[in-house]
């Protein structure tokens, strides 16, 4: 019974133990230089790679294709997708610019109803300074009259004291 004989660990055969004594060469192997049936192995070598090339094309080229096909799908949708979103982010900060402007118009009222207020108070301080003046000019009015009259009651009193008093008379 022939057994083969494990591989050697450069990976060739040597043939089956019963066939092979120690020291006898392999059968099938030639001493002969291993450059000389090269051209010949490149052929058959080419034919079966040509062949296998082939097979594997034709069984992985239609799924291939078919991926590809789905992954320029995929990438028109992702364009549309990010036209879509960067429209969306415009229309978001709109929105916010709209609140902003809201803020803002908002706050312009609240300065204005200050202002308004401010103004009022503005002119209720002008009356009552008008007032106030007036009210002022008329009691300065007021004492200088008195005043006046004061003077001219002590005027008409000298002279009344002035008549009053003994004059001597004269001696002729």
């Amino acid at each position: 019974m022939s057994v083969p004989v494990p591989p050697s660990p450069d990976g060739v055969l040597t043939g089956t133990s019963d066939s092979l004594e120690a020291g006898e060469p392999t059968p099938g192997l030639s001493d002969a230089s291993p450059d000389e049936g090269l051209i010949e192995d490149f052929a058959a070598e080419d034919k079966a790679v040509g062949q296998l090339v082939g097979g594997l094309l034709s069984h992985y080229l239609p799924d291939l294709q078919r991926s590809k096909q789905a992954l320029q799908e995929l990438t028109q949708n992702q364009v549309v997708l990010l036209d879509t979103l960067e429209q969306e982010i415009s229309k978001f900060k709109e929105c916010h610019s709209m609140l902003d402007i809201n803020a803002l118009f908002t706050e312009a009222k609240h300065y204005h109803a200050k202002l308004v207020n401010i103004r009022k108070e503005m002119l209720m301080l002008h009356e009552k300074t008008s007032k106030l003046k007036k009210r002022a000019l008329k009691l300065q009015q007021k004492r200088q009259r008195e005043e006046l009259e004061r003077e001219q009651q002590r005027e008409k009193e000298f002279e009344r004291e002035k008549q009053l008093t003994a004059k001597p008379a004269k001696r002729t």
